[in-house]
């Protein structure tokens, strides 16, 4: 089922966007004025863009994006010109001092094997290429553009992307990765995009009438490794995957193991996944773990043990007498368990203190200093 996020041009000129499941049904009720709202008394209406998505969740999200721009910016959107709708993402008081820090400059279309890529084989980079072939939509881009970078990669190459390139939706979802953006190159075909690699992963399921070797992430990866030449991981369109012919042109596949009732990834997932095994043979800074401190010495411990039995014996805690020496004992493992650290069992310790106090106690009342007399 499709669900869509669409644009109407109003009699007064004005624009109206909205999101539907059922497209031509939702434009003649516009049309008609049967659909009740701020279209109704602003016919004709003329449908002037419109855009198709997995989800109802997807296509509500781009309608509320779309919703607030000023008209120059939707009108960018509607003839797709990306370069001014880049353009218009830039808040007014930047866009004479810089372009878009997050989106660079306008790439063209590069064909077959480029410059760089020549001269980043010779230098013996090891360093994956990450590959999406005809991505559907900006944020997509710019999530793998943050999970790729999370994990060491910075080059990355689309195939046909469905919106051109640059994409004012890419830069936010990045999240800071813009340097992979901006050096980010665009092809035309997949086989120029990958014509200086010498190994290239296919992420997908198997398809029918290609016979080639399936691989894990994982395995992939350490192949990764041990190749002599430049390896590309290769991901398809969000809706449908890479096409059998697109297959064709990889070495290997990658399939991830995955619930079978539940096969579905996002695409940055996928890129994720791939970016993440590959990164297991490098060595990049772990998080920062805070210290953690010992456990107290046991003369604390029991001190602690000590105060908990002193507080309950005087209240019939122990009884029947009998089981006295069981119920301490349990008492005992319960408290040892945790491991408190030495902080902890103070805590504790005062904690105990407060409760065995006289609960008839009141401490005295401090005196309350009389107000100064305001000034004349």
């Amino acid at each position: 089922m499709a669900f869509w996020t669409y644009i109407l041009k109003c009699a007064d000129g004005s624009y109206y966007t909205g999101h539907t499941d059922d497209l031509e049904r939702r434009v003649a009720q516009h049309h008609q004025g049967t659909f009740q709202g701020y279209t109704h008394d602003r016919r004709p209406v003329e449908l002037v863009w419109a855009d198709e998505f997995h989800t109802r969740e997807e296509a509500l999200s781009n309608k509320l994006k779309i919703k607030p721009w000023s008209r120059a910016k939707k009108e960018a959107l509607i003839q797709r010109d990306w370069a001014r709708l880049s353009y218009y993402a830039i808040p007014p008081k930047e866009r004479e001092k810089r372009t878009s820090a997050s989106l660079g400059p306008i790439p063209r279309l590069r064909s077959g094997r480029t410059e760089v890529g020549v001269k980043r084989q010779g230098m013996g980079d090891k360093n994956p290429v990450i590959v999406l072939v005809r991505p559907q939509l900006g944020e997509n881009i710019g999530k793998a553009a943050r999970a790729i970078l999370n994990f060491g990669l910075t080059e990355l190459r689309l195939v046909a992307p469905r919106d051109g390139w640059p994409n004012p939706s890419a830069g936010p979802s990045a999240a800071g990765a813009d340097e992979v953006l901006e050096r980010a190159e665009v092809f035309e075909t997949l086989a120029d995009a990958v014509a200086d690699c010498t190994y290239v992963y296919a992420t997908t399921v198997r398809k029918r009438g290609v016979t080639k070797p399936v691989l894990t992430p994982e395995e992939a990866a350490r192949a990764v490794h041990h190749d002599p030449g430049r390896s590309a991981f290769v991901f398809g369109p969000e809706r449908s995957g890479l096409d059998t012919d697109d297959v064709a042109l990889a070495r290997a596949i990658i399939t991830v193991p995955i619930n079978p009732e539940f096969p579905s990834l996002n695409l940055a997932q996928a890129v994720m996944l791939c970016a993440y095994e590959w990164s297991r043979g490098l060595a990049l800074t772990q998080p920062t773990i805070e210290e953690i401190l010992p456990p107290a010495p046991q003369a604390e411990l029991e001190g602690m043990i000590t105060q908990f039995i002193d507080l309950l014996e005087p209240r019939d805690y122990f009884l029947p007498p009998a089981r006295a020496g069981s119920t301490k004992r349990t008492l005992r493992t319960i408290l040892t368990k945790p491991g408190w650290n030495h902080l902890e069992v103070r805590t504790l310790r005062g904690v105990l203190t407060a409760m065995a106090r006289d609960p008839n106690f009141r401490p005295p009342r401090r005196p309350v200093k009389p107000a100064k007399p305001d000034k004349a």
